[in-house]
Order: C-alpha cells, then structure tokens, then sequence
C-alpha cells in the first residue's frame, strides 16, 4: 500500500516540479541500483565513470555524482530504493546492476515517473516487452547471447546433440527457454536440458547422465559460484566436450578475492571491444584504481553511467530531453558502441572469447 501510493504521488508530481529540482540541484546526481553492499564491481565500474566525466570537467560547472542504493531486503525494497532515488535525491536517470526480477521492478518505477532507466546487467527478454520509450538495456539481451553462441556451436562447429545446463534462479530458467526457442526456430536439434538443485546436490547426476548420452558440448546458464564448481567436477571426470556459456558465468562481485577460481576452460560471451586499445586501457586504468582485473559486470555498469553522462551533455538536465537523446545515442564505450533498437534493447551482435588459465582470449570472428 504504501508504495502504491508513492507510486501515485510520483506519477501526478513528477511532470510538474521533477526537473526544476534536478535543474536546482548543486550536483549532476545519476542513480545507481546494485543487488547487495558487496557488489563491489558495479559499484567501482561506475564511479570510475564519474571520476573520468568529472576530470573532463563535468557539465556547466556542475559535478556528476554517483548514488548508491542496494537492493537487498524483503521483495520490493527495489521499488522503494527507485522512488528515494528520484525524489530524495533527483537523480537524472537511473542505472541497475541488477538481476531480471529486479530490473523488472526498477522498470516499473521508471514507466510510472518517466525518469530514464539503462540496465547494465539484466537480459532478461520481457523487460523490453512494455514498449516503455524510457527503459534502456546497454547488455546484450538473452536473445543476442543465444544467437552467438547458436551460430558458434550447430553453424560453426557442427555440433547438434547439447546440453543445456541452469539452476532454478529466474535469470538462469528466461535465458534457457530463448536459447531452446532459438535453436527451435532454426531448425535444429532440440537441446537437453538439466537444472541444478544445490538441495540435491545433483552436479554429479548430471555429469553422469551427459557422460552416458551422445552430447558433444555443455552450455551453462549459472552463477560464477556453480560454474566453477561444475566446471572442475567436469574435468575431473575427464569429461571433454566443450563448455560454452553467458555473460552470467563472469559476473562475480567478489572476482578479486584470494581463493577465487574462474570457470574454465570455457567459451563465454563477449564484448567486441574487450580486447581493443581502449578495451584494454579501461581495464589497466581499473586495476591501478582498485587493485583487482574489470570483468564484465564493472565494464557494463561504467558504459551504462558514461551512456547517460553523454545524454546530459547533449540534452541538458531536463529528464524528458536526456530520454531523447538516449533513444538516439551512439556511445562508442569499452564494450563496444551503444546504440538501441526501438524497443531499448542493444543494438549489435556480441562476439566470444574463450577462459583458460585465468587469461580471456578472443576467438576468431565468426562468419
């Protein structure tokens, strides 16, 4: 109830006095939404955009500055933080690193108030299923990841028996059904599908079972945490069909603590631009700032807030014009350029790079 009725509040108040707060304010103030305290990464990726931005001078004498709000809590605390976001702290648009279900609530504020909203990290295909001309997805959705690695696995490599590997996570169950749909569509082989159950404990069963079927490779839609696990479990197995999977597998908050072993050896998703010139400068300049490697999650949460940073040096403080020049933006960032379809999702096929040894390595550009 009550947010239902900030909900009201916000969608009646907004267009009258919304921007002349933002136009008051002594500080350029973009949100940024991160799942808990400890996701560390798009938290850095992101003040390093500020820090970039604000060396370069900011915007007519103004400063950008970042607001940090987690999203830990009861269901909805994502909602709420949204609200405080715009009218605590008159945001002039707002960024998420956030999973499906949370990115879904964060949209929903954003329809309401008309405040533009770029996710950094959900994949999610319904969240650009409303249409909402001021939502934003700066990440390869799930659809572009599956066509990678569709035209990579049956039209490149040949294979046409896999298996699909997932938890119960609601990310992990929306990207397997794309990847089987898009498989459906083009006509070829019907993957297996095996869900992990950490009550089960069944990595093993389903080693087990892709060890006694005529599978020739593995595609994991899993945390950091699981992939790694499975991964070595598969190896010590002497299991040897390739291992493919998304830009979830590398999205790991806590990538730069002692201990920490990547999923490997293994064929992810990938940015273009992740190892061109200034892919790598970003990621040496990240290092020296905060002592551990960018991986994709610090990556994409800095090309989302430097993508607004752009929209407000072209269309001023004003919220509507800043959703404008969003819709029209070419933003040439570390992970390739950004630009959006007319339903907000990225534009562009994303590229793969294969993990061994702890050093990403791209692969040959696929035809």
């Amino acid at each position: 109830m009550i947010v239902f009725r900030l909900f009201l509040f916000l969608f009646f108040f907004t267009g009258i006095v919304g921007n002349s707060f933002v136009a008051r304010a002594q500080t350029l103030n973009i949100g940024l939404l991160i799942p808990d305290r400890h996701s560390t990464a798009a938290r850095h990726g992101a003040e390093l955009a500020i820090r970039e931005a604000n060396e370069g001078g900011g915007f007519k004498g103004k400063n950008f500055h970042l607001v940090v709000k987690s999203v830990e809590g009861m269901w909805g605390v994502g909602s709420k933080q949204s609200v405080s976001l715009i009218f605590d702290d008159n945001v002039l648009a707002i960024t998420g690193s956030l999973d499906g279900r949370n990115a879904h609530l964060a949209e929903q504020v954003a329809t309401k108030t008309k405040v533009a909203f770029v996710s950094a990290w959900a994949t999610d295909m319904t969240l650009s299923y409303a249409f909402v001309p001021w939502y934003f997805r700066c990440i390869p959705d799930d659809k572009h990841q599956a066509s990678a690695l569709i035209r990579e696995i049956y039209k490149n490599r040949k294979f046409s028996h896999i298996a699909l590997i997932g938890t119960e996570a609601y990310d992990s169950r929306e990207a397997i059904k794309t990847f089987i749909k898009l498989a459906k569509s083009g006509n070829f082989r019907e993957p297996e599908k095996f869900i992990y159950k950490p009550s089960d404990n069944n990595a093993g069963s389903i080693i087990r079972k892709i060890e006694n079927t005529d599978i020739e490779a593995v595609v994991l839609f899993a945390d950091p945490a699981f992939a790694a696990t499975f991964t070595s479990l598969y190896r010590e197995n002497n299991m040897n069909q390739p291992i493919y999977g998304t830009l979830a597998l590398l999205d790991d908050p806590k990538a730069h603590s002692p201990g920490w072993k990547s999923p490997e050896p293994v064929v992810t998703v990938s940015s273009k631009q992740w190892f061109t010139k200034k892919g790598i400068g970003f990621q040496k300049k990240f290092f020296k700032v905060y002592g551990y490697q960018a991986g994709p999650v610090a990556a994409y949460a800095y090309d989302a807030v430097h993508t607004i940073i752009e929209a407000v040096k072209k269309a001023g403080t004003d919220r509507d014009k800043i959703i404008e020049a969003l819709s029209g933006i070419h933003h040439q960032g570390v992970t390739g350029e950004i630009y959006f379809d007319e339903k907000g999702n990225r534009a562009g096929m994303p590229d793969l790079m294969i993990l061994k040894n702890g050093v990403p390595s791209p692969m040959k550009k696929s035809q």
